[in-house]
């Protein structure tokens, strides 16, 4: 029976899966967004990524009531749904010529 140790390949190899096993849950953590009854919230930083706008931006559209929100002791939120149902109202497609 031989000895295992770090510098053995199998050891290696496991270790490598290891960390690409612990680098896919973090990346997975950080994009996860629980589910409450059926609805995904978003934060005003997943918005303005999503949406590709700056934080003030995002105010601006709070305060003329262009997006709807969720207030909620000082935080602010957003239902997922409520975005994309602004973002197919506002779809204006290309016009054939």
């Amino acid at each position: 029976m031989d000895l295992l140790t770090n510098d053995t390949e199998e050891i290696i190899a496991h270790q490598e899966m290891i960390m690409q096993l612990r680098n896919r849950i973090e990346e997975i953590l950080k994009n996860y967004r629980p589910v409450m009854n059926g609805e995904i919230y978003l934060s005003g930083e997943d918005v303005c990524k999503l949406l590709h706008i700056s934080k003030r931006t995002l105010q601006q559209y709070r305060d003329d009531n262009i997006l709807p929100y969720i207030q909620i002791g000082g935080k602010i939120i957003y239902k997922e749904s409520d975005i994309l149902t602004i973002l197919e109202q506002n779809y204006i497609s290309q016009k054939t010529v």
